[in-house]
């Protein structure tokens, strides 16, 4: 690490780095999860749903940079590799292709375990005083919060 003046000691910088580490490795997991289920959709839903992944893997393609390039704001190098992210995210891969109701519910399960990482990353946000990283985190979650309630609603 450079010498970095911003008012956030070295320690708390590596710390805050390492969860965001975690928050993009969810992220990027559940981008490629979306992907391939919007490529590979299929049933009465088909139009709905491929659309609605689409919105979803849009907007988590620019949260994957935004997160990456915190951390390198912290002068911490971001992860960028299949292999890097398998160890660090909380997301498990899926085999196959699911049915559409099994894939709504799997992005469901894997936006809310976004929200989970991202509440352990704002706690270390808040506590080394990085109101810039908590602005983001605290975005990400609102966003995987509504598009969990979102997923949630195409299954009543």
């Amino acid at each position: 690490m450079t010498n970095i003046d911003i008012g956030i000691s070295e320690a708390n910088r590596e710390k805050i780095a390492e969860g965001l580490k975690r928050l993009l490795a969810d992220s990027y997991t559940l981008y490629l999860q979306t992907h391939n289920f919007h490529w590979n959709v299929t049933g009465p839903q088909f139009r709905e749903l491929h659309l609605m992944f689409e919105e979803h893997y849009t907007e988590l393609a620019v949260a994957v940079d935004d997160i990456a390039e915190r951390i390198r704001t912290l002068d911490v190098p971001a992860p960028g590799t299949y292999k890097e992210f398998a160890k660090l995210s909380s997301i498990e891969e899926v085999e196959g292709v699911p049915a559409a109701g099994e894939m709504v519910d799997l992005l469901t399960k894997g936006h809310e375990q976004v929200v989970k990482t991202a509440r352990e990353v704002l706690a270390l946000a808040q506590d080394g005083n990085d109101e810039s990283s908590a602005a983001l985190v605290s975005d990400r979650m609102r966003i995987h919060e509504k598009t969990a309630w979102m997923l949630r609603a195409t299954r009543k």
